[in-house]
């Protein structure tokens, strides 16, 4: 069985009837700028770039050896193994290669065998993410399991997620520093469930990246550095990717039941895009185009900044709101929403 294509750029006949035309007009004004139009270079010279410093990384942990110094080379492989994970995103969503048996064999490569992530698992989670983003029954990324993100979740709430809920605004940041333990479990649990296609592929390299990557690590460093390196190493990952994917809905309106939008709302209405530059761009893996990934999920990276204004004057055009922010201000946005969210569960003591 394969993993099925990720959303396309065109919505569903049903949402087109709905939204009368509104998207297929702004899909012509972005394709008509070329905005669609695949950029090989850039994913060339990028993909070499993540390649070179996540090898860089492992041979600097080679070389500083038995030191605590390479406690600062776990940080910086955290941060490298977060832009695989980006990568392996950009992969999934058919950015770099147009083909499926090419893309699901980079993603392998990069999310399993590189960095330990289930490409298969993550990719039929994020999949049914995009289809309906923010929604509480249909929206993975929402669902309650640790946190709660709407007061009906808070009402409804029962065991862990009931006594975390009261605290959860101040418990966010620390609780991300288990994400990156918490991705590798999901990818491994998700092995049983026969709709991730090619299970056998998929267990064979997520052991294959354990058994190499604590193999490295505990030959290189004695006991103590070796348990310490993988508590860095882990966490400060788990934590980088908290923080980029955070700004992206967290906060924003969460719908339920049948509070289903045409495909342009649906998208834009529950989506944040975080203001920067470059360095923001890099940060963030162009995820800060947070609108636009949406409404159009196959465009190359480096094409979003580029559509930003044009979706933007679309949506005031049409009276959609369209909501930006700062990177702090997204995680201020994302503090306040949840604190709101905690607040029935403070009320009943």
């Amino acid at each position: 069985m394969t993993t099925p294509a990720l959303v396309p750029d065109s919505p569903p006949r049903s949402a087109r009837r709905g939204d009368r035309g509104d998207y297929a007009r702004l899909l012509r004004r972005v394709s008509d700028a070329g905005l669609l139009d695949r950029r090989p270079r850039y994913y060339a010279a990028r993909l070499g770039l993540v390649g070179t410093a996540f090898v860089a990384g492992w041979t600097a942990f080679v070389a500083v050896g038995d030191s605590w110094w390479t406690l600062a080379v776990a940080a910086f492989l955290a941060v490298t193994c977060a832009q695989v994970a980006l990568v392996m995103h950009d992969v999934a969503h058919r950015q770099v290669f147009r083909l499926r048996r090419p893309t699901e064999l980079m993603g392998r490569i990069a999310g399993n065998a590189g960095i330990g992530l289930g490409y298969g698992w993550w990719q039929d989670k994020h999949t049914r993410h995009h289809a309906n983003p923010n929604h509480e029954e249909l929206d993975p990324d929402v669902a309650p399991d640790i946190l709660l993100w709407s007061q009906r979740q808070a009402r409804a709430s029962r065991g862990l997620p009931r006594l975390i809920g009261r605290a959860q605004a101040f418990l966010f940041f620390p609780l991300l520093l288990l994400e990156g333990v918490n991705l590798h479990v999901a990818g491994i649990r998700a092995l049983r469930n026969r709709s991730v296609g090619r299970r056998g592929v998929e267990g064979t390299l997520l052991v294959g990246h354990f058994a190499a990557y604590l193999a490295a690590v505990f030959a290189v460093l004695p006991a103590d550095k070796a348990v310490v390196f993988l508590i860095v190493h882990k966490a400060l990952f788990g934590l980088y990717m908290g923080c980029i994917f955070a700004p992206n809905h967290k906060g924003m309106p969460t719908l339920t039941g049948d509070d289903r939008p045409d495909y342009l709302r649906r998208q834009v209405l529950t989506s944040r895009n975080v203001r920067g530059g470059v360095l923001t761009d890099i940060a963030l893996g162009g995820l800060n185009y947070q609108i636009e990934h949406h409404l159009f999920p196959s465009m190359p990276t480096p094409n979003l900044r580029r559509a930003q204004p044009i979706v933007r004057a679309y949506c005031a055009e049409i009276g959609v709101p369209y909501h930006e922010t700062g990177l702090i201000a997204s995680y201020r946005e994302a503090l306040h929403h949840l604190y709101r969210v905690g607040a029935p569960l403070r009320a009943d003591g």
